[in-house]
């Protein structure tokens, strides 16, 4: 011991290991080779002597005072080495943080904190395969210990084992209550698997312990907006923003969260700071590109959208740009499908069909059960103006076998009163019971509905309510807010309620709810008004239309077996704020102004060839194009591209962006309708501003809505069947200025004296077909 004292260990602790090989009984030698081992500095050799030693019987007051002091010379350097640890994490120099856990297990390979602190390396390092089993090995020496349990579940998580995942944070929690990280995280869990009610519960918990705890409210936000309850969403935002204002996720969220409520400049405003904040984020940038489509910039919107995509492939590893260009093409063939969908929506807006289709099917390829996606697909060919109408629906079909006819094996017998002659309970089923296009037609049948014959259930799929949502609150029984319901819990809501005939109104527009009708919820389903075409689920029974829109002997292109009503299947109440109508302008303009106000999407190849063929046939005419798609310059620019390849020159286009387009329909003579998608709400407007318009009858059914409507009018004489005679009758009607005059003076008039008008009248023929399908389902 002298030697070790005096500082020569090798000499000394040689000493001490003779003596005891050569008389082991002897505890005296044991105990000082151990504390020999204790002042040469190596705590961990002299902790397994003493415990050898204790093991064979020395247990004397002296040995257990070694001991202690043995124990606390390991956690000392425990902590010092943890200490160190964590400063070589904080700076980023993680190989050599990781050196030194492995040596911190190895040396103190029954000090839990060694392996501990390993794992967390080997986690935060992208390795939560190799962190598992040295956490694991943490809490076999301490299996109470909350921080290695909540590590070890964010690990589990990491490589999929989310229900083991769940289990190590719920066991974090019950060791330690108060442990607002394994609460947040648990939370989260429960948010990714969809399981919302329980995520909302233990975020609410982890902001009572930790009120300003960001990444909490952050997250509440989010189930909050899910769940359709926006204001609050947007406080918590809001909050945690004071909190932190440097957090751009918070501030992206709170941008994604104002644009769903059509603040558009301020949600463009919030997602530029946000991009400014992190701008390496491909996630942000896409949240920046929807808020510049949304506000109809659609070219600086795919422009910011293929710098998401960019960052995304630079986030791979390219080393070059070429390795950066093929990593992109190759991560669009393998993954990210929601950037291909957010391209596909700003190709569609462009007209840009074939891209935006290229779009959506590689998107479908990567994420298969998305039905959203499918539904954006065949929204958008539609539009083509180049597709049978065969060949659409054979997409249509597909659909149904991929996301409808599977369910088929659990729909169930329904129990409703087959009384023939009872009160019926009708469902309606929508995204938009608010300030939307479809409001004009919809909401005077929900307020002439006959509570005698009908009972009427809404089921609002809304993220946010206005004064119209109100309105439409006040004309029906019941009201149902959908938003955060899966299919399968509104299905068994919509059966709960008892409901004999659920309609949509949406078919595959944003936000649509065809996954609760794949499920079959009511006896009798019906599809009408909100998308003009069939959804393509054999699991819907009829199509609400009329003999125009879906003429006999097209069903074969329809899903749903057509269900036709007189003339015409809607009914129009105006827009309070339209004014008079005003005199011809062409009788002081001195020409002839044609107009579409239609989006971009509905215009191509052969609408412009035709338009620019009637422009040529009538000197001085002018044409007007507004929508909202055209306030980009980008977009007005290719129109104008477009029209000079065949002659028409830049002078004679008057193309923009107003709203609301009554002034600008006083300054129109004629509308020209699109083609093969015809426009719809702007059409029965344009009449009832006193401008007529010629129309192409196509393919049922949603190239047959111009024609619908000016037969609903009487009006038939303007719908054209082939392009030559489209051309033919616009030139006529701008040839007699005096009798063009006589028909704007008189068409609101014959609007009002007609069946789109007829509110109350059209409710009765609804309820009638209404009590025949029942009728048909009670046998």
């Amino acid at each position: 011991m002298l030697e070790v004292e005096r500082g020569r260990m090798e000499e000394g602790l040689g000493h001490l290991r003779r003596a005891l090989e050569s008389a082991p009984e002897t505890g005296d030698y044991w105990q000082s080779f151990a504390e020999g081992l204790l002042l040469a500095g190596r705590a961990q050799d002299a902790a397994s002597v003493i415990e050898q030693a204790m093991a064979a019987g020395l247990r004397t007051q002296a040995a257990l005072k070694l001991e202690a002091r043995i124990r606390q010379a390991l956690k000392a350097s425990s902590d010092k080495a943890a200490d160190l640890l964590a400063d070589l994490f904080n700076q980023g120099r993680y190989d050599e943080a990781e050196a030194l856990a492995r040596r911190l297990a190895n040396e103190h390979a029954r000090d839990p904190l060694g392996w501990k602190l390993l794992g967390a390396v080997l986690a935060q390092t992208g390795r939560p395969q190799e962190a598992i089993p040295n956490l694991e090995q943490a809490l076999a020496l301490n299996p109470n210990d909350a921080e290695t349990l909540n590590a070890l579940g964010s690990a589990l998580e990491d490589v999929g084992r989310l229900e083991e995942a769940g289990v190590s944070y719920a066991r974090a929690v019950q060791q330690r209550p108060g442990f607002v990280a394994a609460i947040y995280n648990l939370a989260r869990l429960m948010h990714s698997l969809g399981r919302l009610d329980e995520a909302r519960t233990y975020f609410e918990w982890a902001l009572t312990l930790d009120p300003g705890h960001v990444k909490s409210l952050n997250q509440l936000g989010s189930i909050l907006r899910e769940m359709g309850n926006i204001e609050e969403a947007e406080d918590l935002y809001r909050k945690a923003l004071t909190i932190d204002p440097s957090d751009a996720q918070v501030l992206s969220n709170l941008g994604n969260t104002v644009l769903g409520q059509g603040r558009l400049d301020e949600a463009l405003e919030c997602q530029q700071r946000a991009v400014k904040l992190r701008p390496g984020s491909p996630e942000i940038l896409s949240n920046l590109g929807n808020a510049l489509q949304h506000l109809g910039r659609l070219d600086d919107a795919l422009a910011i959208y293929q710098q998401a995509m960019t960052m995304r492939g630079a986030a791979s590893g390219a080393e070059n740009q070429a390795d950066a260009i093929q990593q992109l093409e190759a991560m669009l063939q393998m993954e990210h499908p929601e950037i291909l969908v957010i391209r596909g929506n700003t190709n569609q807006s462009l007209g840009r069909l074939d891209e935006a289709e290229s779009d959506y099917r590689r998107a479908m390829r990567m994420d298969a059960k998305n039905a959203s996606i499918y539904s954006k697909l065949l929204f958008t060919l539609n539009y083509h103006p180049d597709k049978s109408a065969e060949e659409i629906f054979s997409a249509y079909r597909a659909f149904d076998l991929h996301f409808g006819e599977p369910l088929r094996a659990a729909w169930q017998a329904h129990g409703n009163d087959r009384d023939p002659q009872r009160r019926l309970r009708i469902g309606y089923v929508s995204p938009d019971f608010r300030r939307h296009s479809s409001r004009f037609f919809v909401e005077p049948l929900l307020a002439h509905h006959d509570a005698r014959v009908v009972e009427v259930t809404a089921y609002a799929e809304l993220a946010h309510e206005d004064e119209v949502t109100a309105r439409y609150r006040s004309h029906v029984d019941a009201w149902v807010p959908t938003r955060g319901l899966s299919d399968t819990a509104l299905a068994e809501r919509i059966r709960a309620d008892g409901i004999d005939i659920l309609v949509d109104l949406a078919g595959h527009t944003a936000n649509n709810r065809l996954g609760v009708f794949a499920r079959r919820p009511a006896p009798v389903s019906v599809s009408w008004m909100g998308y003009g075409y069939t959804t393509g689920l054999s699991a819907i029974d009829y199509f609400l239309a009329d003999e125009v829109m879906v003429p006999r002997g097209s069903e074969a292109l329809f899903a749903e077996q057509p269900w036709r009503l007189a003339v015409p299947s809607l009914v129009y109440r105006p827009a309070p704020d339209m004014g008079e109508v005003g005199p011809l302008p062409a009788l002081t303009h001195g020409g002839v102004t044609f107009g579409t106000l239609t989006r971009s999407v509905r215009i191509n190849h052969r609408t412009i060839e035709v338009w620019s063929k009637i422009l040529e046939r009538i000197s001085a005419s002018r044409l007007v194009v507004d929508s909202q798609d055209f306030a980009s310059e980008s977009v007005r620019r290719d129109l104008i591209e477009r029209f000079a390849e065949h002659g028409i020159g830049a002078e004679r286009l008057v193309i923009g962006y107003h709203s609301p387009p009554w002034d600008l329909l006083r300054g129109i003579d004629i509308g020209l309708d699109c083609f093969p998608h015809n426009s719809g709400t702007t059409l029965i407007e344009s009449l009832y501003m006193g401008v007529p318009y010629v129309t192409l009858a196509g393919r049922p059914s949603v190239g047959r809505i111009g024609s619908q409507m000016l037969q609903g009018a009487g009006l038939g004489e303007w719908i054209a069947d082939s392009e030559e005679e489209y051309v033919e009758k616009a030139v006529a009607l701008s040839g007699d200025l005096d009798r063009l005059a006589s028909i704007r003076a008189a068409l609101r008039d014959r609007l009002e004296s007609g069946p789109w008008r007829d509110e109350a009248g059209f409710a009765r023929r609804v309820e009638q077909a209404y009590r025949e399908m029942w009728q048909r389902w009670c046998g």
